[in-house]
């Protein structure tokens, strides 16, 4: 296999799935780049029975957690001890009825494919492969309009809380 081929057919994709786990580019950058850098090295042991880019998802995935754990941004989980997140997610916000009203009311002025692609992942409760063979896409693109759904979504949240 050539990797320099491989590099330029997956590092985008590869960079947009690690980007869809951490909150900065640049970590996702250098974690993508990290990641095929730990895949030349490993390439030998690819045993090509899987996707490509399902192995150097794998392989970004592992390394970002190895990341987080190296700059400390997971912190060890006790089961006595109560965590609170400290910014709520969305399942949190949708327990409150106005908020879920007006959340919904949103997703609906929401343009597609965000609108469907969200619905589909957070209430239809599928995933991303499926989603994709709905649209005739990746797996990957499905994934980024899902991140970049959430992402407005997270920010029309942030303007409500202000008001």
């Amino acid at each position: 296999m050539d990797f320099d081929l491989i590099y330029q057919a997956y590092f985008k994709d590869v960079f947009l799935y690690v980007r869809s786990l951490s909150a900065d580019e640049h970590t996702a950058e250098e974690v993508a780049q990290e990641a095929f850098a730990k895949a030349l090295k490993f390439l030998n042991s690819f045993d090509g029975k899987k996707d490509i880019r399902a192995w150097l998802f794998t392989i970004a995935k592992n390394t970002y957690y190895t990341y987080c754990k190296k700059q400390k941004l997971f912190r060890e989980y006790a089961p006595h001890e109560e965590l609170s997140d400290p910014q709520p997610d969305i399942t949190k916000k949708l327990a409150d009825e106005e908020m879920a009203f007006r959340i919904h009311q949103y997703l609906h002025e929401m343009k597609e494919p965000y609108k469907e692609v969200f619905s589909l992942r957070v209430f239809g409760e599928l995933s991303f492969e499926k989603i994709a063979l709905l649209f005739g896409k990746s797996s990957s693109w499905a994934r980024v309009v899902f991140y970049r759904a959430k992402m407005q979504i997270k920010e029309y949240m942030e303007v409500l809380t202000r008001e």
